[in-house]
C-alpha cells in the first residue's frame, strides 16, 4: 500500500502558496438539489466526489457507493461500483486526480496482531481500467487504529488526509484530524481545533490546502491555512446556515471549478448544492 501511494503522491510534492481570497455566498442565493431529474426523494445521497472532468461523480447511498454519468444537461441514474454492495461503504472522496477513492466502510481488516477486527475505518482503493476499482486496502496505522472509528475522509493533492475521529489521543468526542503524506507512510494524525473545544465533523480539505470546510454545531465553517496553521473557522452566510431545516448539515465540499458548495442536511432530502464565489 505504501508503494503504491509513494507513487501517486509523489508527483504532487510541491512549494506552497496561499491566496487571501476568501469563500462567499451572495445574497439572496438559494440552494437547490443536486441530480433531482435522476433521483427519487427521500434518498440517502451524499458526499459527491468529481473527477477532473465534472462528468462523474461518485457518491454514497444507504451504505453503498454509486457513480453517475453527465450525459448531456442531465445525470444518469446512480448504480453500485465494483467493490461496494456487500459491506457497508460511504462517505467517498477522490484524490484530485481521480485515481484513488478513499472512504470509510465498517469491513473486516487484519490488525497488527494478525487478528481480524472491524470497525469504521479508512479504506482506499486504486482506478484500474474501464472505471473499474482494485479491491480495496485498509490504511494502516497511524491513520486507523483498533477501537478508534473514523469519518468523513477528505484528501488533498500532496496526499494530506482529513478525517475526523472519536475519542482519539484522548481528545474527547469528534473531532478533525490532519494526516500529512511523508513520502512512504503517513504521519501520525494531528488534531485540528478549527472551533476551539468544539466538536467537529467532515473536514474538507481543498486540493490545493489552501482552505479546509468543516460541521461544528449544526453549522457548516470554512478555516484558511495561514503561515501559523489554520484560521479559526468561520461560519457560512445565512443562505445556508439559517436556511437549513433543523439538525446538523455535514458532508461539504466545493466543486472542481470552485463555484458550487455540496452538503446534506440542508431544506431537502439527499444532496443540496448553492453558488459561491471567492474574493
Amino acid at each position: 500500500m505504501r508503494t503504491a501511494l509513494l507513487v501517486v503522491f509523489s508527483a504532487f510534492v510541491a512549494g506552497r502558496g496561499f491566496s487571501q481570497v476568501r469563500l462567499s455566498i451572495a445574497e439572496g442565493a438559494k440552494s437547490t438539489v443536486f441530480m433531482q431529474d435522476s433521483l427519487s426523494t427521500p434518498n440517502e445521497e451524499s458526499t459527491p466526489a468529481f473527477v477532473p472532468d465534472g462528468k462523474t461523480v461518485y457518491m454514497a447511498n444507504h451504505g453503498v457507493i454509486c457513480l453517475s454519468k453527465k450525459v448531456g444537461h442531465h445525470w444518469t441514474k446512480p448504480r453500485p461500483i465494483s467493490f461496494t454492495g456487500k459491506y457497508q461503504d460511504w462517505d467517498p472522496t477522490l484524490t484530485p486526480d481521480g485515481k484513488r477513492l478513499l472512504f470509510v466502510s465498517n469491513r473486516s481488516y487484519v490488525a497488527m496482531d494478525g487478528s481480524i477486527k472491524r470497525g469504521n475505518h479508512l479504506w482506499m482503493s486504486q482506478l484500474v481500467a474501464d472505471g473499474k476499482w482494485s479491491e480495496p486496502k485498509h490504511l494502516d496505522s497511524p491513520v486507523n487504529e483498533v477501537g478508534l472509528v473514523d469519518y468523513g475522509p477528505s484528501i488533498s493533492a500532496l496526499g494530506t488526509i482529513c478525517f475526523c475521529s472519536s475519542n482519539r489521543d484522548d481528545n474527547k468526542g469528534m473531532h478533525a484530524y490532519l494526516c500529512r503524506w511523508a513520502g512512504d507512510h503517513f504521519e501520525k494524525p494531528q488534531l485540528l481545533s478549527l472551533n476551539g473545544n468544539e466538536p467537529t465533523y467532515d473536514p474538507y480539505i481543498a486540493p490545493d490546502e489552501r482552505y479546509i470546510l468543516f460541521s461544528s454545531d449544526s453549522a457548516l465553517y470554512i478555516s484558511y491555512h495561514t503561515d501559523g496553521g489554520w484560521s479559526p473557522g468561520e461560519k457560512l452566510g445565512p443562505q445556508v446556515n439559517e436556511a437549513a431545516k433543523a439538525g446538523m448539515l455535514w458532508g461539504p465540499s466545493i466543486s472542481r471549478d470552485g463555484k458550487t458548495l455540496y452538503y446534506n442536511g440542508g431544506t431537502t432530502d439527499g444532496i443540496e448544492m448553492i453558488p459561491v464565489r471567492w474574493k
